[in-house]
């Protein structure tokens, strides 16, 4: 006789708007930077505790977003992600694409799925499907505002450490910034420079990608490819603005370097269009803003309808479960600040071995957060 199953019911949904500093130093630069992030909690009757992340530079707007969706989930069951994605989305959205309601989306779902994984004894990314116990990771050198040689130190330490793949920031400041800037010819001329710069740096042998977040209209975004021919460009994450489906559509025939994009979209009718319209060669939803594990499980499930990989950019240790559960996955961002943030927030982080990470088999995420850094670094 098969006994019945535990029930769970959620009794508390909590989030925290933090600002984690982060130290470049270990990277060979003396800047400081932060990460604005905001933690939720969600506590069951049984004693189970689940935790999620998401990213945005109003930190505490985004908590009390999530606070606010917490009260509608007193009572349900946690194990029923579906229903409770539904019903968030909608009352949180009205139906229509909301980055707010993204974020907020995401950070619950990730902790519901934790829960998940803790009640039935399973790490998540075996939840998932469990398509790979290892996954590899390509690191983002992430320093704002680095000049040429502090780049290149990064970059030699991140090889030093195992990494086979950098990717480094272009565009900046690009169409997000229309008044009195630089020319954005000048702008790419520089990163031209750059990139040349890297590749002496790490030679022949180490891949290298460009990342320009949506700051770039396509005449400029096509320019700067060609400027960095000869440096062997593995791929262009994000190169245009507003992830125009049509306009990176119209790039990629014009372009043999492979476009890389989606981690900071929310509906996975995005995705669909930049499948349909043969716009990327890569989709990259993103667990900590694309809805959490749920939805981004169901664009992964697109992206091999179309045969087209994903891989992860975001949390590190969040998202490699989806990269790890999923057969269209491929490899995770290590994008060092926001690494060196996670470090600080939380224990039992599985290291890395190389570029590699094997998987843990805790249930769950695998990993919590340390009670003393969330109070030390909770906005007041």
């Amino acid at each position: 006789m098969t006994m019945p199953a535990q029930q769970h019911r959620i009794v508390r949904v909590h989030a925290t708007p933090l600002k984690a500093p982060v130290d470049f130093t270990w990277l060979g630069s003396s800047r400081k930077s932060s990460q604005s992030i905001c933690l939720v909690e969600v506590e069951t009757d049984t004693g189970l505790t689940g935790h999620g992340v998401t990213q945005h530079i109003d930190s505490s707007t985004i908590a009390a977003q999530i606070n606010f969706a917490g009260s509608k989930l007193l009572g349900a069951d946690p194990m029923c992600n579906e229903r409770i994605w539904q019903m968030l989305f909608w009352s949180l959205s009205g139906g229509a694409q909301s980055q707010y309601a993204s974020w907020t989306l995401a950070a619950i779902d990730t902790a519901i799925w934790d829960i998940k994984g803790k009640a039935l004894g399973l790490p998540v990314w075996q939840l998932l499907g469990g398509a790979r116990s290892r996954v590899q990771a390509y690191a983002t050198i992430g320093i704002p505002g680095a000049d040429i040689d502090e780049l290149t130190t990064a970059a030699k330490r991140l090889v030093e450490k195992g990494f086979r793949c950098l990717k480094t920031q272009v565009g900046r400041p690009g169409v997000d910034h229309s008044k009195g800037q630089k020319p954005l010819i000048d702008i790419i001329r520089n990163d031209a420079k750059r990139i040349r710069a890297l590749r002496d740096a790490v030679g022949d042998e180490i891949e290298i990608g460009m990342d320009a977040q949506c700051r770039l209209d396509l005449t400029h975004a096509v320019k700067l490819v060609e400027l960095v021919q000869p440096y062997d460009v593995s791929f262009f994450e994000e190169p245009l603005i507003e992830n125009d489906v049509l306009l990176m559509a119209d790039m990629r025939r014009r372009c043999t370097m492979p476009i890389h994009a989606g981690q900071s979209e929310a509906l996975a009718s995005r995705f669909r269009d930049m499948l349909m319209h043969g716009s990327v060669d890569v989709l990259q939803p993103n667990v900590a803003v694309t809805g959490g594990f749920t939805q981004c499980a169901k664009i992964a499930g697109l992206a091999s309808a179309f045969n087209v990989p994903i891989n992860g950019g975001g949390y590190f240790w969040h998202i490699m479960h989806l990269q790890a559960g999923v057969a269209a996955g491929t490899t995770v961002e290590y994008q060092t600040a926001a690494a060196n943030a996670c470090e600080a927030l939380f224990s039992n982080l599985p290291a890395l071995d190389g570029d590699w990470i094997t998987m843990p088999d805790r249930p769950g995420l695998g990993f919590d957060p340390r009670p003393e850094a969330i109070k030390e670094f909770t906005v007041k």
